[in-house]
């Protein structure tokens, strides 16, 4: 069984998803190094859901629950705000974003790397992304 928390689409509750997360894999004895880079990536996609698919806007929520078990950890991510599947996303290389001096566009270089899996779907009007890490 995991544990879940769920904000408002506003820039301000990241620290509360940050904490939330460091939290939970603290509970969970995870290193603290992987710890880190799993903060990074869910607070990533959270920053991307909140600005992106809800315009900040904080009549909407986004909700995430955290499942553990033996082999990984799962981030499951609710929201009704514009879909984006990462995976459809085509990273730029490190040449093409130092070349073009262009902001943005690491965030998900970077969930995509420390992931192992990404997934995305529908149900029910909310879209679902759930990101996999297998832990040793």
């Amino acid at each position: 069984m995991g544990k879940s928390i769920v904000i408002v689409c506003a820039k301000d509750e990241l620290t509360r998803i940050r904490q939330f997360v460091a939290d939970e894999l603290d509970q969970h004895k995870i290193p603290d190094l992987q710890a880190h880079k799993l903060v990074l990536a869910v607070d990533e996609v959270c920053a991307n859901l909140i600005i992106h698919a809800n315009n900040c806007d904080p009549v909407n929520k986004i909700e995430l629950d955290l499942e553990f078990n033996p082999k990984q950890i799962i981030f499951t991510f609710r929201d009704k705000g514009v879909g984006f599947d990462i995976n459809q996303y085509d990273s730029p290389s490190m040449d093409e974003l130092v070349s073009s001096r262009r902001q943005g566009g690491l965030g998900l270089l970077l969930v995509k790397r420390i992931m192992d899996k990404i997934e995305f779907s529908t149900e029910k009007n909310y879209n679902i992304c759930r990101l996999v890490k297998t832990i040793a």
